[in-house]
């Protein structure tokens, strides 16, 4: 008799209360325990190479935790889940709990099949500090404004980190082989963990730091935040111990994540729908159109130097700097007109940390369509923007090679010089028509 333990977004074994309950029901029964992943191709085939680069190397590193015992199979997990336990003659499946709409329709279908074999299907904790759905007004509803919201998320609180798994006896059970690894950024629990104890010495600079992309000090963990290999809690529980602006900014943004995922709880067709409408349905780009500058767009090629140099960054790295994101989210749908769920795919396409209630909620906030949104008339400008966050220039050419040997803050306003450098295009608009068509579009729906 065996007891399951289904990794999903909590590759990790420290601070993992799930794994901790099948840990504790196997120990109690005289059980092994196996711990398995299931690689579903209905969620790779919507991954990016460089998400599923890092899974396969997070999950190289877990197994090496588990002394080469982790169990990978392929296919349904529906079909899959059952399978095993059936095979091992488990009692019980334990996972951490999810939020999304499509993992709850997942686990509702994995522990109906299970609930036919007699396995139970135990879930226990959540990926976030605070569970979605858990925070509520005094009517009841879930929040549509973050700042109360983040009022309620401080005074609920939340555990402290649950201890790291010792002593497990892991069943030795066949698996179809870990996907191949490449070559790629460090991943997996351990680096993680070294990674965000490191970040802690520079944390004070956050609130001022956060939004220069040319300074690369951004904290980077969003990635180990979306594969679970480190818990928000444990991060929490370090910084109580701090305090000042700096700190105090990186709890709130962990607030915000927990927020996103609260609202996609109570409001699911925020995956795919705009919350609130904001444009005349005339006000998006014809196809013709729309289509060859999406292209432009996705392949960094718009003419305007900061955001051709995120978009870049993207393909690259399968990642992007958080202001970047911004201003790139706002080029697409204020200047070129096109549906935020556009680029919002192509984010979920392309990134490492993509994660459905953090990308299309951001995206949603950009867009002004979200409950707690920007307005939709604050419109980014990207010369502006890129002066003021990467002022000497530095992350546009690390990033657009084009433009090199362009010196200093003349980098973000190529166009001024008396030669457009060789390679680097025009600007595919003008970005002072592009916002007075907006807001008229805007006025002229609010009117409406």
């Amino acid at each position: 008799m065996t007891t399951i333990h289904w990794f999903r977004r909590d590759l990790r074994l420290s601070d993992n209360p799930a794994l901790l309950a099948a840990a504790r029901e196997a120990a109690a029964d005289g059980d092994d325990l196996v711990g398995l992943f299931v690689v579903d191709d209905s969620l790779c085939s919507v991954s990016g190479g460089p998400r599923l680069s890092h899974l396969a190397r997070s999950l190289a590193a877990l197994d090496e935790q588990m002394g080469g015992r982790l169990v990978v199979r392929r296919g349904d997990p529906a079909v899959v889940v059952p399978s095993v336990a059936m095979e091992v003659t488990a009692t019980a499946v334990h996972v951490t709990g999810v939020a999304e709409p499509r993992g709850r329709a997942r686990d509702s279908a994995v522990g109906s099949a299970l609930g036919a074999a007699g396995v139970r299907l135990v879930s226990t904790g959540t990926p976030y500090a605070v569970s979605p759905g858990r925070l509520r007004t005094g009517a009841g509803t879930g929040y549509r404004v973050f700042t109360p919201f983040r009022r309620a998320w401080y005074e609920h609180g939340w555990p402290s980190p649950a201890p790291a798994l010792s002593g497990a006896r892991w069943a030795d059970v066949p698996g179809e082989g870990l996907p191949p690894t490449a070559a790629g950024a460090a991943a997996g629990e351990n680096h993680a963990l070294r990674r965000w104890h490191a970040y802690l010495d520079d944390v004070d600079r956050y609130a001022q730091d956060r939004d220069r992309p040319d300074l690369d000090t951004t904290s980077r963990m969003s990635v180990p935040l979306k594969w679970g290999e480190i818990h928000p809690r444990t991060m929490l529980a370090d910084l109580r111990t701090l305090s000042g602006v700096g700190p105090d900014a990186f709890r709130s943004q962990i607030a915000w994540r927990d927020f996103h995922a609260d609202v996609l709880f109570h409001a699911p067709d925020a995956a795919h729908s705009s919350l609130r409408q904001v444009l005349p349905d005339d006000s998006w780009a014809p196809a013709a159109v729309a289509d060859p500058w999406f292209d432009a767009w996705t392949a960094g090629r718009t003419g305007y130097p900061v955001v051709d140099a995120g978009m870049r960054q993207l393909l690259a790295e399968g990642w992007m700097h958080g202001r970047l994101r911004m201003i790139v989210a706002s080029f697409l749908v204020k200047d070129l007109h096109v549906p935020w769920q556009r680029g919002a795919a192509h984010f979920m396409a392309h990134l490492v940390d993509g994660d459905v209630a953090q990308n299309q909620l951001n995206w949603q906030w950009v867009a002004g369509t979200g409950l707690d949104a920007a307005p939709y008339f604050r419109i980014f400008n990207p010369v502006t923007q890129g002066l003021k966050f990467d002022p000497d220039g530095d992350y546009v050419r690390r990033w657009v090679p084009e433009l090199r040997d362009v010196p200093g803050k003349a980098v973000h306003e190529p166009w001024k010089l008396s030669r457009l450098p060789t390679g680097y295009p025009e600007r595919l608009v003008d970005h002072a028509e592009e916002r007075r068509v907006t807001l008229a579009d805007y006025e002229r729906h609010r009117r409406a």
